[in-house]
């Protein structure tokens, strides 16, 4: 199989491209994570793969050849799995509720970890560091950062340098390409863990679906904020819980209320939304009902909570902050 195959499959000899097999897949993004494409192929690769969509043998396949250049980071021993987060928003026209979530689960006991860019259009980074929760280097320093506070955001480039290389090639394509989607479903835990995944549209969220169920992996599917996958403050979206193969509705969702508690006075800057995140926090802010909702499936989906009445009920009382 030649690369210049590859791209007339992908081109489409025919009417229509024809979609990659998954282990036609899995060896053309282990190529493209490991520097072995020449420019000019990468270039057109990445923009056949956006124009065309991913199909659900193919973004198994390229998940595959990710987690296996994935550098490990341990999980500290207890009773949840640890949650991970990808990072990887955009502008957006309301505060980022991820720090928020990823600080209460923390005081559940629940490790997380947040992988991402250090972009500063819309990552999280900026308002964990107002925080102090500052960026880890290595997946060593992320590992022990775990074990010492249960909280660690790590750039993606410290734990997948082929990937974030990948992602670096959006600002001269001018597009998000295969490596942003991708990027969702990795995790550096082995041999477990709860992946919060966030689907962009109808047809991506579809998509995601048949992987997970395909994969088998423990994740949480829910509609993106903004390209995070964090529920939204006006409205909750249906929350998803796969294990094994098997899909189980946690939440449907719900319409979208314009009286719905929202942090969007605080502001969209790191400063604004760190101090509205501090206010919260301290129970001088109401916590947004779709976050509350989305902790208590994060309780029950790492195993901290044994079902989900238990997970409501652990954050009604444990949180320690309202709920509007």
């Amino acid at each position: 199989m030649t690369h210049a195959s590859i791209l007339r499959q992908l081109a489409g000899d025919g009417p229509q491209p024809r979609d990659l097999a998954e282990w036609e897949a899995e060896v053309l993004f282990a190529t493209m994570l490991d520097g072995g494409l020449p420019e000019l192929e990468l270039g057109a690769t990445l923009a056949l793969l956006q124009q065309k969509g991913e199909s659900v043998s193919e973004r198994l396949g390229f998940a595959r050849a990710l987690a296996a250049r994935v550098a490990p980071v341990g999980a500290p021993e207890g009773k949840a799995l640890p949650v991970v987060f990808p990072s990887y928003g955009s502008a957006r026209d309301e505060p980022d509720l991820l720090p928020l979530l990823a600080l209460l689960l923390q005081r559940f006991q629940v490790p997380v970890l947040i992988h991402g860019t250090l972009d500063r259009d819309g990552s999280c980074a900026y308002v964990f560091r107002e925080l102090g929760v500052m960026p880890c280097v290595s997946a060593e320093q992320a590992t022990a950062r775990l074990a010492e506070t249960g909280l660690a955001f790590v750039p993606v480039g410290a734990i997948a340098p082929g990937l974030a290389g990948l992602m670096a090639l959006s600002a001269r394509l001018g597009v998000r390409n295969v490596a942003h989607s991708v990027a969702r479903l990795l995790s550096p835990f082995e041999p477990d863990s709860l992946r919060v995944v966030g689907a962009v549209d109808r047809s991506d969220h579809a998509s995601l679906r048949q992987h997970l169920q395909s994969s088998a992996e423990r994740a949480l599917l829910l509609d993106a904020t903004a390209v995070e996958a964090c529920a939204s403050a006006r409205r909750r979206p249906r929350m998803e819980l796969f294990d094994g193969g098997l899909c189980s509705v946690l939440f449907e969702a719900e319409v979208e209320s314009p009286r719905a508690a929202s942090p969007l006075a605080a502001g969209r800057e790191p400063q604004a939304a760190a101090a509205w995140t501090r206010a919260a926090l301290a129970g001088q802010a109401p916590l947004p009902g779709p976050l509350v909702h989305q902790l208590a499936c994060c309780l029950y989906g790492s195993g901290a909570a044994g079902s989900l009445h238990e997970a409501k009920a652990l954050v009604a009382v444990g949180s320690g902050v309202p709920a509007a």
